[in-house]
């Protein structure tokens, strides 16, 4: 078993597909509307889907807003250099929450980033 997809509703499909790919750099790869259900899937990731896992940007055509509850955590994605990647991200119009630096009782380095719905991307430095 592998992890295929993630899925997250989100209100305006253009601005969501926007950060994931413009901001964060995945790939849109694939995108489908289903009018009978008023809705479209797009499918976003940094690979194949037959090798990589995604994330599902779910959008329902009624819906503009959705409330994020309080037991979603976030999606988190490994980068390299994580300064350098918050400014890249800030300077592509995306908005950090957390400036780098190490987790709460721990030593891993992290930052969060926030995408056009509330939810939270975490950013983890990898290798040294």
């Amino acid at each position: 078993m592998r992890i295929l997809h993630t899925m997250l509703r989100v209100g305006d499909l253009e601005k969501s597909l926007d950060f994931y790919t413009r901001v964060l750099g995945m790939q849109l790869l694939r995108r489908k509307d289903y009018p009978d259900g008023k809705f479209t899937l797009a499918f976003v990731g940094y690979g194949p889907e037959d090798t990589h896992p995604a994330l599902e940007l779910t959008h329902n055509w009624d819906t503009s807003k959705y409330e994020l509850g309080n037991a979603y955590g976030h999606v988190a994605l490994g980068v390299t250099d994580i300064h350098g990647t918050c400014d890249a991200i800030r300077k592509a119009g995306g908005k950090v929450v957390r400036e780098p630096g190490p987790m709460k009782h721990g030593t891993t380095v992290i930052a969060f980033v926030e995408d056009p719905d509330g939810y939270r991307v975490e950013l983890i430095q990898q290798g040294t």
